[in-house]
């Protein structure tokens, strides 16, 4: 199990690299829009290729950040069903999802996406609005963000079993364990029986 948990800390600090990535990217796609945007008004000029590209970091910014939000907690819950639930059976619930559906999502979204892709490079595919850009780039994007979503389920797998397990902190209450000792700390406090 220590060797997974290593596996899933590796795999987190790759997710945590691309959510700092897409920070910067955000801010690019604003500079360029309002470029963009003063550029049309003021002088009356304009290019297709700045719209794609606000597209086009628009698009990496919702699929490379994917993986980063899972690794967060991020993503939408049910929580008035799961607070129900012992968090026992939440981690069943988690896990099987992963196993059932979001693994096998993930591979099927790179397995049909990965083809398009080839094909435009191969072609070299190109927007059909003038001055725009060429369109494998950013439908790498997709089997790009799906292998990283589907490495940040196997490092949440790995979490959730752990914590079943009692080698690990509980996944859903530290949203990303970026503070590893708050994490070991938290794990113990909950292992320890309040005196009576």
């Amino acid at each position: 199990m220590d060797t997974l948990l290593r596996l899933s800390g590796v795999i987190d600090a790759v997710s945590r690299l691309f959510g700092k990535f897409i920070i910067w990217l955000v801010l690019a796609a604003t500079v360029i829009s309002a470029g963009n945007a003063i550029a049309r008004k003021a002088f009356n000029l304009g290019s297709n290729a700045f719209l794609e590209i606000q597209w086009y970091l628009f698009g990496a910014v919702f699929l490379l950040g994917a993986g980063f939000t899972f690794l967060q907690n991020a993503h939408v819950r049910i929580d008035v069903v799961a607070s129900r639930l012992s968090m026992r059976t939440r981690m069943f619930i988690d896990i099987v999802g992963i196993l059932v559906f979001l693994l096998p999502l993930c591979w099927f979204m790179i397995d049909f996406a990965w083809p398009i892709v080839k094909g435009a490079y191969i072609s070299g595919e190109m927007s059909s609005n003038s001055g725009g850009l060429i369109r494998w780039p950013v439908y790498a994007l997709v089997p790009a963000g799906f292998a990283l979503l589907g490495l940040q389920a196997v490092s949440e797998l790995i979490k959730r079993i752990a914590f079943l397990h009692g080698k690990g902190p509980n996944p859903l209450l530290l949203g990303g364990h970026d503070d590893q000792a708050a994490a070991v700390a938290a794990h113990t406090d909950s292992t320890v029986e309040e005196p009576k």
